[in-house]
């Protein structure tokens, strides 16, 4: 019997009855599926367990120097910080001394995932890395996401949440039209100041490029702790949700349980599954200098 729960809130009702049988065999070792608008949980297994986030951290980044108001058409140079930053994790395409548009570097960041982006997009922001890393936690702290621990902008080292944690946290992310529009995207020509490097960008986020389903933006990430992870919106009908997937043994596992996902959505047992008593709250988050109405579960 596979080890999942489903809760259904009193008064919605069903699009068609679902057996557990029909359940879609998630691989990765922590999932989740909530309604975007309300945040209501339509699936989950073991979406509470702590776990290492890898480079999914890198929307914390984003949403803090948002937060601390990023000049996006601002040059920022990178240094040596950024390349001790950056030390064990994948190859960059940032090099020393290089001067890139912040809004770039976003790109770098959120679409490829290169270590050296995080600190400085953190100096751009007046940040240093510790104090970067401080604006992460508050806004974890602000989002009410209790399991949420960072200690590197990097997701290299440390970085902890659950499932259901990093979907509410992509959630908000994806209200930020700059940063929708970055996540959605899945190439982008990068320039340096004086024309140089030129760098192509592609997203690691495949089932946005393979079109089969409309992806809104998510974010990837894997070390040998946190495995290999994927957090995702997209949109079925007329309904957003918000995905995420931990803990997957191979690459390409990530994205076949987002398939299975979304397969088993597109059936119609999507429905009105909700988790018993959950309840939802408002909660503000300020980005950029305006502040934006949030919906948050409550816990």
């Amino acid at each position: 019997m596979r080890p999942f729960i489903l809760w259904v809130i009193v008064g919605v009702a069903f699009s068609r009855a679902a057996s557990a049988e029909e359940l879609p065999d998630v691989k990765s070792l922590s999932a989740i599926v909530i309604d975007a608008e309300t945040g209501a949980e339509i699936f989950g297994k073991d979406a509470d367990k702590i776990r290492p986030i890898a480079s999914t951290t890198k929307i914390f980044v984003a949403m803090a120097v948002r937060k601390k108001g990023l000049d996006l058409d601002g040059w920022t140079e990178i240094t040596r910080e950024d390349v001790r930053g950056a030390r064990g994790g994948a190859r960059t395409r940032l090099d020393i001394r290089r001067i890139f548009r912040n809004k770039d570097l976003l790109r770098a960041m959120l679409m490829a995932s290169d270590n050296r982006a995080p600190t400085a997009l953190g100096r751009a922001a007046g940040l240093t890395p510790d104090q970067l890393v401080a604006t992460m936690n508050e806004i974890a702290k602000d989002l009410h996401l209790k399991r949420t621990k960072f200690t590197d902008p990097t997701g290299l080292r440390g970085n902890v949440s659950t499932a259901r944690e990093m979907a509410i946290a992509l959630r908000h992310a994806l209200e930020d039209d700059v940063l929708r529009e970055i996540m959605a995207d899945d190439y982008e020509l990068v320039v340096g100041k004086g024309g140089r490097p030129k760098i192509g960008y592609g997203t690691t986020n495949q089932p946005l490029v393979a079109r089969r389903y409309t992806v809104l933006g998510g974010k990837t990430g894997y070390t040998q702790a946190a495995g290999y992870c994927y957090v995702t919106g997209a949109r079925f009908g007329d309904r957003d949700v918000v995905m995420t997937f931990l803990g997957a043994k191979g690459k390409q596992t990530r994205f076949a349980d987002f398939n299975r996902v979304a397969e088993w959505i597109t059936k119609g047992a999507i429905g009105a599954r909700f988790k018993l008593g959950q309840t939802v709250k408002r909660t503000k988050l300020k980005i950029d200098g305006d502040v934006h109405g949030r919906v948050a579960k409550s816990r």
